[in-house]
C-alpha cells in the first residue's frame, strides 16, 4: 500500500473544498470497497477525504416519497420501518448483499459506487482497461464465468456487483449530487454507465462531486415486489444473476411493471420498453416468459458464461411468478 494524506470533512461544502484542493483525492466513508482497492494498489489516492462525519444519515419522508442520506448505513436502511413497509424491495436487496459486518459499515452512497469484482480488475499484473485504460481486457479470452452478457464492449465485459443498485433501478430512485457547479438530480437508471470506449468511468459522477442523498418516489400504483438472487453459495457471495421485480396487478392484468437485472452487465440492466409492453397483459407464465426473452435479446455470452442466458430467463420468470 502506498502512503497517502488524510483529512476529515465536517460539512458537505467542506468536503467539496477538500476534494478539489489536492490531486488524486478520494472520498472515504465506510471504506468497505475502497480500502481493499488501495491494499491491492488498484486505487492509489494521494489524499483521502473522510466524509463519515457529514450530517447525511437521515431517512425521512418527503412530499413525493422517501429521502435516504448518502451516509445512511446499509443495515440501518434495511431495518428502517419506512423502507421495509413502503419499499421492501430495497430491504430485500440490501439484506442479500455482503455480510452483517459489512452492511454495518457500508453506506448507501458508497454502495452506489461499488466497483466491479472482476478478478482481472483486482490483479495489477493482468491487463484491464477499467484499471489501466489501453492495457486490454484479460477477461475476454480468459476465465469469464461471472462476466457480462449484455451491454458489454470490446474494451470491457465487467459487471456491476451491487445488489442495492439493481433494486434502486427498479424503484425509479434518483441520486442527488452536489458539486462545485451546484446540485443536480440523476435517475439511477442513468447514473451508471455501459463501458463503451471508456470502461474506467463507472458512473456519471464527476471526481469533484459528492452524492448527498437518494430519493425513492412513491409508486403511482400499489403493487408487490421481490428480489431474487442466484449465487454460488447461500451467504456473502456476489450474484451470478439477480432480479428486482415489481408488479401492480389488478384483476389478473398488469397495470405497472418494473424489472431490473444484476450480474449481467456493467450497470443494472433495465429496459423500459419491455416494462411498457407488460402493461395491459395478463399476469401469466406466457407473459413472463415473453418478457424474459425480450430482456435478454441481444445477449452476447463468452466462453464460460453462456449458461447465464437461460439462467437469467428462468430467474426473471420465477421472480415475476413470486410477485404475481
Amino acid at each position: 500500500m502506498k502512503s497517502f494524506d488524510y483529512v476529515q470533512a465536517s460539512q458537505p461544502a467542506d468536503a467539496l473544498r477538500l476534494i478539489g484542493a489536492a490531486p488524486s483525492s478520494r472520498f472515504i466513508a465506510g471504506g468497505t470497497n475502497l480500502v481493499d482497492l488501495i491494499k491491492y494498489e488498484v486505487e492509489n489516492p494521494g489524499t483521502l477525504v473522510d466524509i463519515s462525519q457529514l450530517p447525511l444519515t437521515k431517512i425521512e419522508k418527503t412530499a413525493t416519497g422517501i429521502r435516504i442520506g448518502a451516509l445512511a448505513r446499509n443495515s440501518d436502511v434495511a431495518a428502517n420501518k419506512l423502507i421495509a413497509s413502503q419499499f421492501p424491495l430495497l430491504s430485500e436487496a440490501l439484506l442479500a448483499g455482503a455480510s452483517p459486518q459489512l452492511r454495518n459499515m457500508a453506506t448507501m452512497g458508497g454502495n452506489l459506487l461499488q466497483r466491479t469484482r472482476c478478478n482481472y480488475f483486482y490483479d495489477p499484473s493482468q491487463p484491464c482497461n477499467k484499471r489501466a485504460p489501453g492495457s486490454g481486457c484479460g477477461a475476454i479470452g480468459g476465465y469469464n464465468r461471472i462476466h457480462a452478457i449484455l451491454g458489454a464492449s470490446p474494451q470491457c465485459i465487467a459487471t456491476n456487483p451491487s445488489d442495492m443498485n439493481v433494486a434502486l433501478s427498479a424503484l425509479d430512485a434518483v441520486v442527488q449530487i452536489s458539486g462545485p457547479n451546484g446540485n443536480r438530480s440523476v435517475p439511477v437508471i442513468d447514473f451508471h454507465r455501459l463501458p463503451g470506449d471508456t470502461p474506467q468511468k463507472d458512473s456519471v459522477l464527476e471526481p469533484d462531486e459528492l452524492i448527498v442523498a437518494i430519493d425513492l418516489p412513491t409508486p403511482k400504483n400499489a403493487g408487490k415486489s421481490h428480489y431474487l438472487k442466484v449465487r454460488d453459495r447461500a451467504s456473502y457471495a456476489f450474484a451470478i444473476i439477480s432480479v428486482a421485480a415489481r408488479l401492480a396487478v389488478d384483476g389478473g392484468v398488469i397495470r405497472e411493471a418494473r424489472l431490473a437485472l444484476g450480474g449481467v452487465a456493467h450497470k443494472p440492466w433495465r429496459l423500459v420498453a419491455v416494462e411498457n409492453q407488460l402493461i395491459g397483459k395478463p399476469a401469466t407464465d406466457a407473459t413472463f416468459q415473453a418478457a424474459a426473452r425480450q430482456l435478454l435479446a441481444g445477449a452476447q455470452p463468452h466462453e464460460h458464461n453462456a449458461f447465464k442466458i437461460k439462467l437469467a430467463q428462468s430467474a426473471i420468470v420465477r421472480a415475476l411468478q413470486t410477485v404475481a
